[in-house]
């Protein structure tokens, strides 16, 4: 998954840019990806995920990646966190 955050699923954008005279050329958004290491209270152990910055504020005030994960749409999330969410998910319900 190149370019796409893991956890909220923020891709790539494109537009133009527009200079004085407005002549139009194309260019791409970037989101601004972090490589992270996570820690989730439920499985004992990190995760490392690809992930933007505006998610992990989200993932702060939501009260860590635990919470996150169980908030979370399976549709937004990338396979490696939807394992993730599974195993958070078992381990919450033993």
């Amino acid at each position: 998954m190149a370019r796409r955050c893991e956890l909220t699923g923020k891709g790539v954008m494109t537009g133009n840019n527009v200079s004085h005279a407005l002549n139009r050329t194309r260019r791409r958004f970037l989101p601004n990806l972090c490589n992270v290491t996570l820690m989730s209270e439920a499985l004992e152990r990190s995760v490392k995920l690809k992930v933007c910055a505006q998610a992990l504020r989200t993932v702060e005030h939501r009260g860590g990646l635990d919470l996150f994960l169980l908030k979370a749409k399976d549709a937004e999330l990338s396979k490696r966190a939807l394992l993730v969410k599974r195993e958070v998910k078992a381990a919450l319900a033993s």
